[in-house]
């Protein structure tokens, strides 16, 4: 199983919802490798190293406070497997420029950033992702939906890399959780650092509480006694997510339809089951630094030589099967 994240800031709660409880549920079933995705920053500008270096660290510390446990999960940096590199070169071989583009997120993405003229490195993203994948025989990829369209593209590469050099490569499967997606706090469809409107794994109570009392509501509801929409309400969106307590969301679900209680109540109690979730990933972060302060060094480390071990094997096959083993 191959799964993963783009280290762009502390990870937050769509992230928990779109693969973080997925990724720790199926490390019982596969063996999961863990992508710590630093080539994939490089794609949409360069940054300072030590902001870099910060979000690998929460990063991992993010995985690891969730649960996914160093003994059984591979957790690597991609720049420290350089085997990385030569199969995303080697696949790129395989996929032309306008399939490429007609990957939906690329598209978003290209037209988030203005991109007239996007680099090769940002083209080419999607083939990376690709190569991410089968380096290390993922034949499972959790992802969210946004990215279903990067696993299709890999398995049509597997199919064309087989068809012309034999059979090397197994196709992957894309599993997508069915409640995925978190709106942020903002009302956007999406949760997202670069919309400012995210809650994050690691925020204190006061900060959650802050952030839940300013979320976007029902814009038509003036007064607490108004009947408001729960439907599409990021609020009750959260409730369903994180409250723990389902007879308390169903309560206050049938009061807010009948303009019997307000938002600020609403929200109060949001704030207070998200405390309650997040209450033991801070502490499990606390006590894993208490316990060994270069915790983050130690799981990359053991996650390289892991991780390039299954990469040599993948590269010497590739090789052999594409005849570039001239003189072995």
């Amino acid at each position: 199983m191959l799964t993963g994240d783009r280290p762009t800031g502390a990870l937050h709660l769509g992230h928990y919802l779109g693969t973080l409880a997925n990724r720790v549920r199926l490390q019982d079933e596969f063996e999961p490798f863990v992508l710590v995705a630093d080539y994939h920053l490089l794609t949409t500008g360069l940054r300072r190293r030590d902001e870099t270096e910060r979000d690998i660290r929460d990063d991992v510390l993010g995985n690891l406070a969730v649960g996914i446990d160093p003994a059984r999960a591979t957790i690597y940096l991609q720049s420290q497997v350089p085997e990385t590199a030569e199969l995303f070169l080697l696949l790129g071989m395989l996929v032309s420029v306008p399939r490429v583009r007609r990957i939906p997120s690329l598209k978003d993405k290209l037209a988030e950033i203005h991109a007239a003229e996007p680099s090769f490195g940002l083209l080419g993203y999607p083939i990376l992702q690709a190569s991410d994948i089968l380096l290390v025989g993922g034949e499972v990829v959790p992802v969210g939906r946004d990215q279903a369209s990067h696993v299709e593209l890999a398995r049509e590469i597997v199919r064309s890399f087989n068809a012309a050099f034999g059979p090397t490569f197994r196709e992957p499967v894309a599993l997508i959780p069915e409640d995925g997606l978190l709106p942020g706090t903002d009302g956007d469809p999406k949760m997202g650092r670069s919309r400012g409107n995210t809650i994050d794994l690691f925020d204190d109570p006061a900060a959650v509480d802050s952030k839940v009392m300013a979320m976007y509501t029902d814009p038509r509801r003036v007064h607490a006694t108004d009947p408001g929409r729960v439907e599409g309400n990021p609020v009750f969106a959260y409730h369903d997510a994180f409250n723990a307590n389902p007879d308390e969301v169903a309560e206050l679900k049938e009061r807010y339809r009948a303009g019997r209680v307000g938002d600020v109540e609403v929200k109060r109690r949001l704030a207070h089951a998200l405390n309650e979730f997040l209450h033991p990933i801070r502490a499990r972060r606390r006590a894993l630094l208490q316990d060994n302060p270069t915790i983050v060094e130690d799981v990359l480390r053991a996650g390289e030589t892991r991780a390039r071990a299954e990469a040599r094997r993948t590269i010497d096959a590739v090789r052999a099967a594409m005849g570039l083993d001239y003189f072995s």
